[in-house]
């Protein structure tokens, strides 16, 4: 099964300004159905009150006026406010009749609004044009790229790390991810309001890496609480645990993120199971102006003094440019386009390539009639384990690897060319595999 490695796009916009436009509207929507929800329980129990405070009182002048008097008219009268106040009650449960079947309207409206929020994710292909070199050679059946998963997580303000907003929700969201792809908004338009009513990307940026750091902070303090008797005791794994959750609580305090905590590969090991926010890699995207997207802005030059020491990558990408961009129906409209602004290729296929390498991640190809198909696995992997990317068994049966490299493929223009030319090469369990490998394995359950 090809692996698809999960990114994440957090803050403002992912890259498609109407589609960012559209998670701000439904995140304002979800708000104001809540606070409609509130106000109309406020009403119904306000008007409950009120009418049970008005019957009590004219029940209590009832009985003192029917102790004090035996007049017909005076004790006719009281039965005509109290009939008053029968009618007023039997309004008032129809208000409320009325009010529960809005409330349960809204809920219904807050359920599609919450799913709206949360449901984009968008599997993206990965662009590789060894397939399509390779198709030429070969002309199979289908081509099958690799894929990337980016999550689009809307929502995420200052005070999340305390539940603001749907704070909670969408940490555990970010979590889950494997990278932070991190949007920040780098150019001026007074037709696109800023929710803190300037631009500065360098504030924007500290606002979600405080929210994260104060959520790492109390997972760091958890942690240490669990170890700390077991250090004292001697316990050597628990010692060392202790040490390095003190190291990222240090630089946590200092407001830096984990991933600034330098540890060797053992430490890794002890806390790969940790999960801290601030420890994934990290790739800040500028969203600039079309003049901005070759050379990048100001906002761009303050967000770079900003991470220089957070080993995290910049990339610029103008949105609106690339939201131009796939509106055009053919690849050669797209490349002239491209070539007038002064791009080599889109912002979209440099934002996958970059994630990809920010992931560690390097792609093996499979190649015959039936398809020509990339492989997602991590840079290092050995020939055993990139098999059981395809499948388990192909890993559980391993016998060896048929290995032909890219570039004598295409020179060469057929497998059994490279055969008979000897660059096909047998690789054993101890062969660390290279980007854009062609391999046949071989194995047996």
């Amino acid at each position: 099964m090809n692996k698809t490695a999960k990114i994440i796009v957090t803050i403002f916009s992912i890259l498609i300004v109407t589609l960012a436009g559209l998670l701000a509207y439904n995140y304002f929507l979800l708000t104001e159905k809540e606070n409609e929800i509130k106000v109309i329980e406020q009403e119904m129990e306000f008007e409950k009150q009120a009418s049970i405070e008005e019957f009590e009182q004219l029940s209590r002048q009832y009985e003192e006026f029917y102790i004090e008097t035996n007049n017909d008219s005076l004790l006719k009268l009281i039965d005509e406010e109290k009939q008053k106040v029968k009618d007023l009650l039997q309004e008032l449960k129809t208000v409320k009749a009325t009010n529960a079947r809005r409330i349960r309207e809204l809920q219904k409206e807050l359920s599609t609004v919450r799913g709206v929020l949360k449901q984009y994710v968008g599997v993206i292909t990965v662009p590789d044009e060894r397939l399509n070199e390779l198709a030429k050679l070969i002309n199979p059946q289908r081509i099958v790229p690799t894929t990337v998963e980016i999550v689009d997580i809307a929502g995420l303000v200052k005070g999340a790390s305390k539940g603001e907003g749907l704070g909670n929700k969408f940490l555990a969201n970010i979590r889950e991810t494997d990278a932070i792809l991190h949007v920040l908004r780098c150019f001026d338009n007074e037709n696109v309001t800023h929710v803190d009513g300037s631009v500065d990307p360098v504030r924007d940026k500290e606002i979600i890496d405080m929210e994260l750091q104060l959520k790492d902070l109390e997972t760091i303090d958890s942690r240490i609480q669990k170890v700390y008797k077991q250090a004292n005791a001697g316990d050597k794994n628990a010692k060392a645990l202790y040490t390095i959750y003190a190291m990222y609580k240090e630089a946590l305090e200092q407001g830096k993120s984990a991933r600034t905590v330098e540890l060797d590969k053992e430490q890794r090991k002890l806390v790969r199971d940790l999960c801290l926010l601030t420890d994934k890699p990290v790739m800040y995207v500028c969203n600039v102006d079309e003049a901005s997207a070759v050379n990048g802005n100001a906002y761009v030059d303050a967000v770079r003094e900003a991470v220089k020491d957070e080993n995290a990558e910049i990339l610029i990408v103008a949105a609106a440019t690339e939201a131009d961009i796939a509106e055009l129906e053919t690849y050669e409209e797209r490349q002239m386009f491209l070539e007038e602004v002064g791009l080599k290729e889109s912002g979209v296929a440099r934002l996958i390539k970059a994630a990809y390498k920010l992931l560690d991640l390097q792609t093996y190809i499979t190649a015959g009639v039936q398809e020509v198909r990339a492989w997602t696995f991590h840079r290092g992997w050995k020939a055993p384990q990139c098999a059981g990317v395809i499948h388990t068994d192909f890993e559980k049966g391993f016998i060896r690897a048929e290995v032909i490299k890219y570039e004598d493929f295409i020179a060469l223009g057929s497998e059994a060319a490279c055969k008979e030319a000897g660059k096909m090469s047998v690789e054993g369990k101890e062969y660390v595999v290279q980007d854009g490998d062609i391999m046949h394995f071989r194995f047996n359950v």
